[in-house]
């Protein structure tokens, strides 16, 4: 049997890269339970490097750490394909996890499949696109979020309703809506008016809102946000035309990070959700906005209802729905894999 112990870890270390964001996700998630579960890992971060650098540093450090398995974060041309073919080439066990394939499947993680000894996606509407262009490796997986035990029987609310996550244009008509049907939601990160926030300020508003509404970062194709002005209009056929952006809703961290971090959550629905989730037990869904309207003022005026559904949504994804989790059941995957490799 083939054991992976040793892990050579690439990927950024904060958040876009840049230190004033502090540790990214990522490093979080993936690199930090990798040792937490006991494995040996190097890291070998993007930031550190130019881009010519990392291809040589790469290469050199691999084969100086000969590790069981690379695992990369790729999330533009950090590294080259021809540096994965080599890599390959020498005998390394390589391992990319693609987050976005829902969107990027085409224009992007086509382009890598067959340079990498392995992909894991979260997007199980993927899993025969990367068959047919030859690479079988493929294991499915999903983001989660990390660990908390926040106390959440308390009742004692700060917000109504509140949203974390970046401003775009979309998200700013969808709150407007609401606010037209007297809903205010309380908005944070960046691009609006209460700024960016950390990560423990984010846990605190989830566990303090009676509702965590989760608005879609992809293209929308509500007619009354397109008309909603030129600019949109033709930011939309832009992205039609050229077959590129966010034209596909996904399942993201934040989908878990609220019930884990104690909060009822409200989310746009997406393809597969219900495969973690039991829509109206564990976590509520809403199809657009006028939907979400509905359900915010039902949920508001029906509180015993809404802490059921917030107390079963923590339990289960406490219990399935962390990075701890994820990584645990993808590496017996991948020690399958590695053993016929």
């Amino acid at each position: 049997m083939s054991k992976i112990n040793k892990i050579f870890y690439v990927a950024f270390k904060y958040e876009y890269g840049k230190e004033e964001n502090g540790l990214a996700l990522n490093y979080k998630a993936f690199f930090e339970n990798f040792v937490k579960l006991g494995y040996d890992v190097v890291p070998l971060f993007y930031e550190d490097y130019s881009h010519e650098q990392l291809q040589t540093e790469l290469l050199k450090l691999a084969n100086e750490y000969n590790p069981d398995m690379i695992f990369f974060i790729l999330q533009k041309d950090q590294v080259d394909i021809k540096t994965l073919n080599k890599l390959k080439d020498n005998g390394h066990f390589t391992v990319n996890f693609f987050g976005d394939d829902q969107w990027r499947f085409d224009n992007w993680s086509s382009k890598y499949a067959l340079s990498l000894s392995s992909c894991i996606t979260t997007d199980k509407f993927s899993i025969e696109k990367y068959k047919k262009l030859g690479q079988e490796n493929i294991v499915r997986s999903q983001w989660a979020s990390l660990e908390n035990e926040i106390t959440n029987e308390s009742e004692n609310y700060k917000y109504d309703v509140s949203f974390i996550g970046g401003y775009n244009d979309y998200r700013n008509w969808f709150v407007q809506t609401l606010k037209k049907n007297g809903i205010n939601v309380h908005c944070f990160g960046n691009g609006w008016d209460n700024g960016r926030i950390s990560y423990s300020e984010m846990e605190m508003i989830f566990s303090s809102s009676k509702i965590n509404l989760n608005i879609s970062n992809s293209l929308s194709y509500d007619i009354r946000y397109l008309t909603s002005n030129v600019k949109t209009a033709l930011i939309f056929l832009r992205s039609i035309i050229k077959k590129q952006g966010k034209n596909s809703s996904q399942i993201k961290a934040r989908n878990f990070e609220i019930p884990v971090q104690g909060g009822f959550q409200l989310t746009d629905f997406v393809p597969s959700l219900d495969d973690y989730y039991e829509i109206g037990h564990d976590i509520a869904c809403y199809a657009d906005v006028d939907e979400s309207a509905r359900l915010i003022k039902y949920y508001l005026n029906n509180d015993k209802e809404r802490e059921e559904i917030k107390i079963a949504g923590i339990k289960k994804s406490r219990e399935q729905h962390l990075f701890l989790n994820r990584i645990q059941s993808f590496m017996i995957e991948l020690e399958k894999i590695k053993e016929t490799y």
